[in-house]
């Protein structure tokens, strides 16, 4: 088999755009190929934007290494490249006694992970940073942030280009054949078309539909651990003349099978809650305003002046999630799949949060298990 490009990657969010640009600037010929109209249209769109520190995850696991580095080099492209972002701070917030120990494990294992300046502060001080929030004590993050993702997605697409890469939107992959040496990718175009690509590597960077693509290249999802659970997350939006208003980003300290339902605000200063977690046997983006109460009472633990009539439903997303309801943790999987008898071929499974802080450190992950084949 005769290769028309060195690496077919698939799927355009945030993490394999910057696979694409990352590949490209390595030397290689990449091709992405995207089932959307456009690049960023499913997780990277849908979620908070925050830029994470590294403090929730295991020490040693790669959500804590990933997030720590790609952080750092978020930050310098953001900077280089004038992409807007800003360190807004986060706070971590006990709001009863007993979630006091939490923040000071918490701190411990953000320092171990490499998380900077990690502070405990006392109910005053929360006060002084956030007037309208209410706490005992706070875990303060200096490092945390927000960022323009869609203007980040845009600057790796770029990057891509000018290194040569190609882009084919609008085409869903159907079959993913080794043999040869080398794959052969196969997509539906808009027509119903069936277009085949021959390549060296191919990276599956699919997001929610990363079990599928890694099912058609020969790969047991079920027995590998490869299943994802789907976890949808609604946001609701304040309004903007409500009385209350945060600075930066506040969150509980985490319970359940997700961070819990936090305040974010964004560079326009827009303020949101969420997301809640729901597991779902389907991809939906529907918003039931009838949740506005529920997203009340939990967000006045932290700001008990907040009324439900100002929130507004805003958007969902839905994360390609590992762990099932019952699991508290899974990794991401970042695998080049030699063992499996298919070389050249890396998975990128369950790369949801921190997945868009650590996005330039996977790609590097990426170029160096395609160096190393």
């Amino acid at each position: 088999m005769s290769p028309e490009t060195d690496v077919v990657v698939i799927g355009a969010g945030v993490v394999g755009l910057a696979c694409a640009a990352a590949l490209a600037r390595d030397g290689r010929s990449v091709v992405t190929v995207e089932r959307n109209a456009a690049l960023a249209q499913e997780t990277t769109a849908r979620s908070s934007e925050v830029v994470h520190a590294g403090i929730y995850y295991p020490p040693g696991s790669l959500k804590a290494a990933l997030c720590v580095a790609g952080r750092e080099a978020l930050y310098a492209r953001c900077e280089r490249l004038g992409i807007s972002h800003r360190r807004t701070g986060k706070l971590i917030v006990a709001t009863r006694e007993d979630e006091v120990a939490e923040l000071e494990s918490l701190r411990a294992r953000g320092t171990d992970n490499g998380a900077p300046g990690l502070e405990l502060i006392d109910a005053d001080a929360v006060r002084r940073r956030e007037p309208c929030v209410r706490a005992r004590a706070a875990l303060f993050s200096p490092a945390s942030g927000i960022v323009d993702a869609h203007a980040l997605c845009l600057s790796y697409a770029a990057e891509a280009e000018a290194a040569g890469a190609l882009f084919a939107y609008r085409r869903r992959v159907v079959a993913i054949e080794f043999g040869g040496g080398g794959f052969a990718v196969r997509a539906r175009s808009p027509e119903d078309a069936l277009e085949s690509l021959t390549c060296t590597a191919v990276v599956n960077a699919g997001g929610l539909e990363s079990d599928r693509l890694a099912a058609l290249a020969g790969i047991d999802v079920d027995g590998r651990g490869y299943r994802l659970h789907l976890c949808k997350g609604d946001y609701f939006s304040l309004a903007p003349g409500a009385p209350v208003r945060v600075a930066g980003l506040v969150y509980p300290v985490p319970s359940g099978p997700g961070l819990g339902i936090h305040a974010t605000v964004d560079l326009a200063g827009r303020v949101r809650f969420g997301p809640d977690a729901e597991y779902v046997d389907r991809v939906r983006y529907d918003v039931d305003p009838a949740k506005a109460p529920r997203f009340a009472a939990a967000v006045q633990r932290y700001l008990p002046e907040l009324d439900a009539r100002w929130l507004a439903p805003d958007f969902a997303g839905v994360r390609p999630r590992l762990a099932t309801p019952q699991e508290r943790f899974r990794d991401f999987v970042i695998a080049e799949e030699s063992a499996a008898g298919l070389p050249g071929l890396v998975n990128l499974i369950g790369i949801e949060s921190p997945g868009l802080t650590a996005a330039p450190a996977i790609a590097e992950r990426v170029v160096q298990l395609l160096r190393a084949r």
